[in-house]
């Protein structure tokens, strides 16, 4: 395997995770929050291998009442992801007030372009709906899972894909989205409930493993694949002087 570390581009990470045990991680990680308070907590983080998103997912009741767009702006500034975000169709808070927050986040990250993983879980095409009206550069869907239509809309919209192994198993999906916009995750602890112990952030080698079948090339070009892809996305996007050593280093390498 190239020495290139592995890339999560989505997992949820202990924000309280100690440094040692940080550095310890498999790989270059995208770490989710999932409230404008956690996120705070992890702006006084320096890790390597953590990448810390602002988040206010749209699940989370507490989350989305608290959300504060003039927080967000200053949380943003400083870092260069935003997740989790989105919609979700199973939530107990309602669709408005999830757009509202959805919106507000949207308006700033048009001013302030940043890497955006977001969730569309039973809310795909409300998802794309809203990109539609407030387009933005650097979104990365989180497990996606809407229709092969849906899909093209995605692509045409500029949408990269966080791949899980879940995602990995749905080929009319994947059929549609351009290996150019691959990225892996594993949505720790959520999405890799069916890969082997131990499960860690960052253990996206079943995910390799698969793009590697279903595109007929091996483990190490897939690894690098998906870096190219970030690389170009970041590039993109303008935000790679706030990514850390680790990660500006792969990125360089291939």
């Amino acid at each position: 395997m190239t020495r290139l570390p592995p890339l999560d581009a989505h997992a949820h990470v202990d924000v309280d995770l100690s440094p040692g045990d940080a550095a310890a991680l498999p790989a270059v990680i995208f770490a989710m929050t999932r409230s404008l308070d956690e996120a705070r907590l992890a702006t006084a983080r320096t890790d390597d291998r953590l990448i810390w998103g602002v988040g206010c997912h749209p699940g989370v009741a507490s989350a989305q009442a608290d959300f504060d767009p003039d927080e967000f702006s200053a949380l943003i500034a400083q870092r260069p992801l935003v997740g989790e975000l989105g919609l979700d169709g199973t939530s107990v808070v309602s669709l408005e007030v999830q757009r509202t927050t959805l919106r507000a986040a949207l308006g700033h990250l048009q001013e302030t372009p940043r890497l955006v993983s977001l969730h569309s879980h039973r809310a795909q095409r409300d998802l794309l709906t809203e990109l539609e009206r407030t387009p933005i550069a650097g979104v990365i869907l989180h497990w996606w899972t809407g229709s092969a239509d849906l899909t093209r809309t995605a692509v045409d919209l500029g949408c990269y894909f966080s791949v899980n192994s879940a995602m990995v198993m749905r080929p009319r999906v994947m059929d549609e989205v351009p290996t150019d916009r691959l990225l892996t995750e594993t949505d720790h602890p959520y999405g890799d409930r069916r890969s082997p112990l131990p499960r860690v952030p960052g253990g996206v080698e079943p995910v390799e493993a698969a793009l590697a079948r279903r595109e007929a090339t091996s483990e190490t070009a897939i690894r690098r694949l998906v870096w190219r892809n970030l690389r170009d996305l970041t590039r993109s996007v303008g935000v790679g002087s706030l990514l850390p050593r680790t990660a500006r280093g792969a990125m360089a390498a291939v």
